[in-house]
């Protein structure tokens, strides 16, 4: 897989940018069509692992992360987790990074709309790959291999429809890579969940077992662990996408009343999040013995990482930019590399972990730089007047111009190890980037139990104790906190505190904004060019 990966990338087979225009794509291939899908091999090469082309990404909006303005900025700089002071002639950026905090981005956000079309490119893409799959399976009737293909694009493509589903609530769903108008209509949330359902149980038989986050034929890749963790997440949040008036957050339909069938048995939304996160610990994945050590540079043998983005700097273009964008300039120099003196943060967060307190959460050492810091040889880094850089991570605010900590405020991101030999002023490293992991299965596990009104303590408290933090009681409160502590800077939160019913209400340093009671900022909105070419209306709100 990543030998073919390389090629793919080094060849050019698909286009990877994102459209300026709803539907508009550069060819997916150079060579005619009745050669690129003919043989068993082409169709693996052209149909199915081009798509994986797409899971990361090396420009704004593009990739599922790594790169900025696009799904991980949205999911983390509009929480109470993160935030991208503006620092004098820094960070401003025509108001964007204030306009995600204060949730005052508007139907006119380039980095809203460029989402959008990353995802329905990924779509279309994983469309015309069905389709040429289905017309080889047309020939070839019993090709095992080529029936697996099409359950694992099917995959991709519920999990990019999970995505846009998740930021955008209402989404169109098709099934085709040249849909007309008609079928590019708005749905419901709670068609295109159940959608999404329906498919990942459909091909969960069909899929590989093996672990995507491992060197191997499986690298990189949708296998049955990766299906069963989306199964979790949409079972967790069904209450929430469900929800066809998600603008009045009072009629949330009752988990226990969201019906699912696994495999011929009848259990509530609750009960099959439990399910599946069992059936993640049954493929045998665990813990690792140190909180860090899903980030390290060779990541590649975590015990609980289940789906990444591989990431290899002398192979792959993907970027990893979020260390690169928070350190300060001089820090990053120090470690022979480069930074943008960026995200810190929330004053939020340090609360949450307890930061200068007696009970510091164990873990905030290893997500965040505060206070005086290093380089790689231990020696303190020096500010340009020659005074050691120190942090200040409660100096932070949203505008932090002209302030004498303008430079310094803010506990900046550290989560990953740091690749000494990585390119592109760090941007290039060998840390894979993790997307799903086993902490995050244990957390949904335990609180899934206690919204089903059953006891959460011992999956809760397996992911403090590997942290060496002291036991809790698992209630939805610390469930929420717990989330913070462990899954800091992994683009998590949006979706988290939406769930909680705390995302409206999260910003404490500004008024409320019109309409705000009925929670529409829980969405984005739907681009206008392409409202302007269905006549749909635009979601409530905006």
């Amino acid at each position: 897989m990543k030998r073919i990966l390389t090629i793919l990338a080094a060849t050019a087979l698909i286009a990877c940018t994102a459209c300026d225009k709803f539907l508009e794509e550069d060819p997916t291939d150079r060579i005619p069509s009745d050669e690129a899908y003919s043989t068993e091999g082409e169709l693996y090469r052209n149909a199915v692992a081009t798509l994986y082309l797409m899971v990361g990404g090396n420009a704004n909006s593009q990739g599922l992360q790594g790169t900025g303005r696009g799904i991980y900025d949205l999911n983390t700089f509009t929480t109470d987790e993160a935030i991208m002071p503006t620092r004098g002639a820094d960070w401003y950026d025509g108001g964007f990074w204030q306009d995600l905090f204060t949730h005052q981005w508007g139907t006119s956000n380039g980095a809203i709309d460029g989402t959008w079309d990353y995802l329905f490119q990924a779509i279309m893409k994983c469309n015309e790959s069905l389709e040429h799959i289905n017309a080889f399976l047309e020939q070839h009737t019993s090709n095992d291999n080529a029936a697996m293909w099409r359950a694992e694009v099917r995959g991709l493509r519920a999990m990019f429809y999970f995505y846009a589903m998740d930021l955008y609530g209402r989404v169109p769903v098709f099934t085709m890579s040249t849909p007309d108008v008609s079928d590019m209509k708005l749905q419901p949330r709670s068609t295109t969940f159940n959608f999404i359902r329906n498919e990942l149980l459909d091909i969960l038989p069909l899929l590989s077992h093996n672990r995507s986050n491992k060197h191997g034929e499986y690298y990189g890749r949708f296998t049955y662990p990766v299906a069963d963790f989306l199964l979790a997440k949409l079972a967790l949040n069904a209450e929430v996408y469900c929800q066809d008036n998600w603008t009045d957050a009072a009629s949330r339909p009752n988990g226990k009343n969201i019906e699912w069938t696994i495999y011929g048995s009848k259990m509530n939304t609750w009960e099959a999040a439990v399910h599946f996160c069992n059936e993640i610990t049954r493929h045998g994945y665990t813990l690792d013995d140190y909180f860090s050590q899903p980030f390290a540079v060779n990541n590649e043998n975590s015990a609980e990482n289940i789906f990444i983005i591989p990431m290899d700097k002398h192979l792959y273009t993907n970027l990893f930019i979020y260390l690169f964008r928070s350190r300060h300039y001089n820090h990053a120099a120090a470690l022979g590399l480069n930074g943008e003196n960026g995200s810190s943060a929330t004053i939020e967060a340090l609360n949450t972990f307890g930061y200068e307190t007696d009970n510091v959460d164990p873990r905030f050492a290893s997500t965040y730089y505060a206070g005086e810091v290093f380089d790689n040889d231990g020696n303190p880094v020096l500010l340009d007047d020659g005074t050691p850089l120190i942090y200040e991570p409660w100096k932070v605010s949203l505008d932090v111009s002209g302030k004498p900590w303008e430079k310094t405020a803010g506990a900046r991101m550290k989560k990953y190890e740091i690749d000494p030999t990585a390119t592109k002023d760090g941007n290039q490293s060998d840390n894979d980037i993790v997307l799903f992991r086993y902490a995050d299965v244990l957390l949904m596990q335990a609180e899934a139990l206690v919204r089903n009104g059953g006891n959460g303590d011992e999956p809760f408290n397996m992911v403090r104790d590997r942290a060496n933090a002291e036991y809790r009681t698992a209630t939805l409160s610390n469930i929420l906190k717990e989330r913070m502590l462990e899954l800091s800077w992994e683009g998590w939160r949006r979706n988290d505190m939406i769930r909680f019913g705390t995302f409206t209400n999260s910003r404490t340093d500004r008024p409320q904004l019109p309409g705000e009671a009925n929670g529409y900022t829980t969405v984005f909105p739907i681009p206008g060019k392409f409202l302007a070419l269905t006549g749909d209306a635009q979601n409530p709100g905006y």
